[in-house]
């Protein structure tokens, strides 16, 4: 018994150490206060405050549906795509954001059987 708690034990202080702190977003910034978001690593997004991970992510959606000219926007989807950004990103940490949303869009729109122009 006493073998198995110390075990247990030992997992759990190896497996606190490997997680990161949440960090505030603006901790990414560079000394002129702004964050390339073409350079935010998929460890930064998942490693900041999860306010901060939806600003950013509103952000980048907007951004996104700019170049697109679009002009609507559809919330459940928006949250469930966020969602699904923060999971590949957490599994892929190396990845840029942006390479990430091009991942997770792809993948969405497959599912969708959307076609883009």
């Amino acid at each position: 018994m006493i073998g198995k708690s110390l075990s247990i034990c030992c997992v759990l202080i190896a497996s606190s150490g490997a997680a990161s702190a949440q960090v505030e977003l603006k901790a990414y910034a560079g000394p002129n206060g702004y964050i390339d978001v073409q350079q935010l690593t998929c460890a930064q997004l998942a490693n900041t405050f999860q306010e901060d991970a939806d600003y950013l992510t509103a952000w980048y959606s907007g951004w996104y549906n700019g170049l697109a000219k679009k002009h609507v926007m559809r919330p459940d989807r928006a949250k469930a795509l966020e969602h699904e950004l923060i999971v590949h990103c957490k599994a892929n940490r190396g990845k840029k954001v942006i390479e990430a949303i091009d991942v997770v869009f792809k993948a969405y729109r497959a599912e969708q059987g959307i076609q883009i122009k």
